[in-house]
């Protein structure tokens, strides 16, 4: 699976973990040129505090468009460690 946003790759891997309908890349497989470190954080009730990633192409940014759980919670442990995307970031 690739993870595309403005014509470029964002991630490509054939591990992939599908939790609620979204595809969850390992860390490994990012491409990191075109992720940039967000403040931004929310919490969901059975994964834990989610952290996110500002998704950078050129000098185009789609703020908080991928998000990971660095510590998830028990129930969501297959996460661990990955990184799922919205906000447009085509998935497929």
């Amino acid at each position: 699976m690739e993870a595309r946003w403005n014509d470029a790759v964002i991630a490509s891997s054939d591990d992939i973990v599908k939790l609620e309908g979204n595809a969850y890349f390992p860390s490994e497989a990012l491409v990191s040129e075109h992720l940039r470190p967000s403040s931004h954080r929310s919490v969901c009730g059975w994964k834990g505090e989610a952290h996110y990633y500002d998704v950078v192409v050129g000098d185009q940014v789609n703020a908080n468009a991928a998000w990971f759980y660095p510590e998830p919670k028990q129930a969501a442990s297959e996460i661990k460690g990955r990184v799922a995307f919205w906000k447009g970031v085509r998935v497929s």
